[in-house]
């Protein structure tokens, strides 16, 4: 177990634009630390120079006070899960997880002691002796996740290990991860596109997009208090309004939306919104979920947005609305009820007043 340090690392292939640009982040020892982006913003990149398959440009990778940059993968004491779990089809299931012991000539005492471990941490010690093909999709990844970690990695490298699952065999197979990791007290690295994955299994999420880094924090700071307008469309729904500062007043700073609605949101040291001035540009971000809803609104309503109703979607437990506000969709989920807003209905919109946040444009 051990930190892992990213310093400055970059990555670019020859007339192409960086992959992966300047990237310094510290994993903490026995971290569940998350790479979360869309497709090709660098984070499959960053995980396999961490592993040693791909080397940097430039910038440093540390292990501990080690510096690893120039290291060969199989020196840099990590356990490796891939997409497609690469597992040996004519072994069986302890041939698997035997392997990376058999290669550091582990003696056979201790290996079966270290087999048999790792196989009931992942609940399969009564498949050892299975073939591969006889096992499901869920069983194989545990049996890739078992290979890693019965060699005692030093960082445990996870590349969107849960894709080829379906969706319910994800839930079951992403709580599994969490809990086997924090048992084995493994730092570990995961990459994944998934947002749901992200803020369900990580104690810190790391943001990426087009190979930049936009935010690092703790699931729920990234979700209600996201750095910038991309963080904030990329996780979960949230409606990102441009607006001008009126004016810093303490811990809070106003601002003006495009129809003359004013706001307040919180003054946050270290976020924009400590940084900001009158007449500054900027803009606000709003969850769904923080947006109150009068339907046909009365003057007592004056002062919100107002808008009209586009689209009304039933899910249940809560209708999910997509309205037109000066020209912009804005997305609001309430409770259901029996006066629910319908199509073409003229309605206002209060955000609560501790979830207006402040993003880079």
């Amino acid at each position: 177990m051990t930190s892992v340090f990213l310093n400055g690392i970059s990555k670019q292939y020859p007339g192409a634009k960086p992959s992966v640009s300047n990237l310094t982040v510290t994993i903490e020892d026995g971290e569940f630390f998350t790479l979360l982006g869309p497709s090709g913003c660098g984070k499959s990149t960053t995980l396999r120079m961490v592993a040693g398959f791909i080397q940097p440009t430039s910038g440093s990778i540390h292990f501990g006070d080690k510096d690893v940059t120039n290291t060969a993968p199989n020196k840099r004491d990590t356990g490796m899960v891939f997409q497609n779990y690469a597992l040996f089809p004519h072994m069986s299931v302890r041939g698997n997880v035997a392997y990376g012991l058999d290669v550091r000539g582990v003696g056979r005492q201790e290996k079966a002691k270290r087999i048999n471990a790792a196989l009931a941490q992942v609940g399969l010690e009564e498949l050892g002796d299975r073939r591969i093909d006889m096992l499901s999709g869920g069983q194989q990844q545990r049996v890739a996740l078992a290979r890693a970690l019965v060699i005692r990695p030093a960082a445990l490298l996870l590349d969107e290990p849960l894709s080829n699952l379906d969706a319910k065999l994800r839930e079951e197979t992403r709580t599994e991860i969490r809990s086997t990791q924090k048992a084995a007290g493994t730092t570990c690295l995961y990459v994944t596109h998934d947002q749901a994955e992200a803020m369900a299994m990580s104690d810190r999420v790391a943001v990426l997009n087009a190979g930049e880094l936009h935010q690092v924090a703790s699931p729920r700071v990234v979700y209600n208090r996201p750095a910038t307008a991309f963080v904030a469309k990329f996780i979960g729904r949230s409606n990102v309004l441009p607006c001008t500062v009126l004016g810093v007043d303490g811990g809070s700073v106003s601002v003006r939306l495009a129809d003359s609605t004013v706001l307040k949101a919180p003054r946050v040291e270290g976020t924009i919104s400590a940084r900001v001035s009158a007449g500054d540009q900027a803009a606000v971000s709003l969850r769904p979920e923080s947006i109150a809803l009068a339907i046909n609104p009365g003057p007592e309503e004056a002062g919100k947005l107002t808008g009209r109703v586009v689209t009304a979607e039933f899910t249940g437990a809560v209708n999910i609305y997509e309205i037109d506000w000066q020209g912009q969709r804005i997305v609001v989920s309430a409770p259901d009820s029996f006066d629910r807003a319908e199509p073409g209905d003229l309605v206002a919109m209060a955000p609560h007043q501790d979830r207006v946040w402040m993003v880079e444009p």
